[in-house]
Parts: structure tokens; sequence; C-alpha cells
């Protein structure tokens, strides 16, 4: 399984599906984990995902002034809920894993004990005071695992939002891939204009400079309720006034997050298109409601049913590579 995704992601394919969750909170009953974690592998042990990403959620308390939506509780350890829960489902797991409050030996001792990962994404401290408390960054992590010389697949974030404040989040990609990263999964967009400024600099810069682009995983989720749209904003997700107006008016906002999703995902494939860029899409499930689940679930299926065409081999033969 992992040979098969370090193989797409290697050959640089469009169409790779992930789907993400969040592990339970650490105030779970052990028996309710069991549950949980049972009914997520019957969920997706017949979907067809090219891996199983699991988050790695921090508090963030100082990104932001602002008054947090929903309070914070930590959840089990990815890798730990990965191993011992999920283990018998037969996808890649992809481990998000937090540089917060780590320091250089904190972050070695973490990587020798999970020496078996089939894929990880490095997530930078959401603060400069918390990089400047451990006087560990994220391209000393980075530089930690080339060190450690570890065989596991690495991935690292993009933030649309980052590039319309910054104009540089292509720059911070190409760093990146400098450090080792072989793939890019997003922050959760709903705003398709700030996602094709950062694939469009993306694009030019690795042509102007004989560079290929690696696969770029665009994440997207479904609203059920204002407040959850008010904590997505909260994230530093950027939410368009029409589109913020069409899902607070809407009659059904689940339903109306559901399209947006599935045409924000169409759009980027057309557009990944004309440019050859590998793109794929990353469903994200981290509520515990059924409807936001099966919407979640919906928005997989509708994005699955536009990656098809990509994921044969007939299909792909046809595309032509850039000259980067």
């Amino acid at each position: 399984m992992k040979g098969t995704l370090q193989h797409k992601i290697a050959a640089g394919k469009s169409g790779i599906v992930f789907y993400s969750l969040t592990p339970p909170k650490i105030t779970t009953e052990s028996e309710k984990v069991t549950v949980i974690a049972g009914n997520q592998i019957e969920r997706l042990k017949n979907l067809d995902i090219d891996g199983l990403i699991l988050y790695d959620i921090q508090d963030e308390a100082l990104r932001t002034d602002k008054e947090r939506p929903f309070s914070f509780i930590p959840t089990i350890s990815p890798e730990v809920y990965s191993k011992e829960l999920l283990a018998t489902l037969p996808v890649p797991k992809i481990i998000y894993k937090s540089i917060a409050n780590h320091t250089r030996e904190m972050f070695a001792d973490w990587l020798s004990r999970n020496t078996d990962l089939e894929a990880t994404v490095f997530v930078g401290a959401s603060s400069q005071q918390q990089v400047q408390a451990t006087n560990f960054s994220l391209s000393d992590a980075y530089q930690v695992k080339k060190e450690m010389g570890l065989d596991i697949l690495l991935g690292g974030v993009t933030i649309p939002e980052r590039h319309t404040r910054k104009g540089d989040e292509h720059l911070r990609m190409f760093s990146k891939m400098e450090h080792g990263c072989n793939f890019f999964v997003s922050q959760c967009i709903y705003n398709i204009n700030e996602t094709k400024n950062v694939m469009s600099d993306y694009h030019y810069h690795a042509m102007t400079n004989n560079t290929r682009p690696v696969p770029v995983i665009f994440t997207l989720t479904p609203c059920g309720s204002l407040k959850t749209l008010q904590f997505m904003e909260w994230l530093g997700i950027e939410v368009p006034k029409w589109v913020y107006n069409d899902l607070k008016y809407s009659k059904d906002i689940l339903q109306s997050s559901i399209y947006t999703a599935t045409n924000i995902a169409g759009e980027i494939l057309n557009y990944a298109t004309t440019k050859n860029l590998p793109v794929g899409f990353n469903i994200e499930s981290v509520s515990n409601k059924k409807d936001e689940i099966m919407a979640a679930h919906e928005i997989l299926e509708n994005v699955l049913h536009m990656v098809k065409p990509l994921k044969t081999e007939v299909n792909e033969s046809k595309r032509a590579m850039p000259a980067y």
C-alpha cells in the first residue's frame, strides 16, 4: 500500500484522493474509542481512497487574539490511534505531526519511536513565540529527519490564504521541496481565487526554473452550521463574502457546502489540467455528527467521480508531461 502511494506521488500523478479524520478526544472513554474506530473502519474500508490523513490537533490560541468558537480538548495522538485502533484498515496512513512545543531532542525522540510510519506531514508552530520558546522550527524538523535518514514519505502544508498576505506561498513550497517534501496538503479551501493564485505562481515558478512540481492535495470540508463557519474563519480559512452569504442564508447550509466544495474541486481540476499541474483532493471529516460525516462522504463520492479518468493508466499515459 505504501509503495503504491509513493509511486503515484513520485510519478507526479493527478487524481490522488485522501480522506482525513481527527482522532477522538483524550477524554473519550476507551470503550467508546474502540466503537468509533470500528465504525470508521467499516465506513472507509471499501472506499477508493489513496490514503487516510490523521490530524495532530493543536490549540493555536497564540495565533490570534480572537476568542476560539469551540473549546480546545487534546486528542489521542494520531500515530497511536493509527497503530492501535486503525491497523486493520488497508490503506496508507498519513500522520500529521505538529512541532509546536517540541525541542530538537523531543522531536528526534518522537521520530526514533515512529520509524515505521508510512507517511507524515510536519506542521509548523502556529506562532513565532512557540518557535522562540523551544528554539526549534519547521526547517529544523526537516533537518532532523534528513540526519536520521528515515525512509518515510514526507509531505508539507500549504496555505493559500498566506499567499494573499505575503505573496510567497509558492516559494515556501519550493523551499519545503528542497527539504524533502514530496507532496503538499492544503488547509481547507473555500476561496477559489486565492487557490488559483497559488497554483499559477507554483506552475510558472516551476516552469521558469526547470523544476518539476510535486502533487498538491487540496482539502475540502463540509460546513454544517454558522458556528462551524465561524470556527473555520478563526482557523484562518478565508471564506469569500458571497460564499459566506450563500451558506448563511441557505435553507440547508450542509447541502449548500457540499455543492460549494464540489464546484471548487471541479474548478481546481479544470485549471490544473490546463497547466498540467498534478493535483488531488483531501476530503476532511472532523465532525462527530452523523449528518456532517455523511456530507463528507457525499463530497468524496463527487470527487472520486471527477478524478476517475485520471486514475486509469490508459488516460494517464495520454496526458502530456510539461517541459519543466
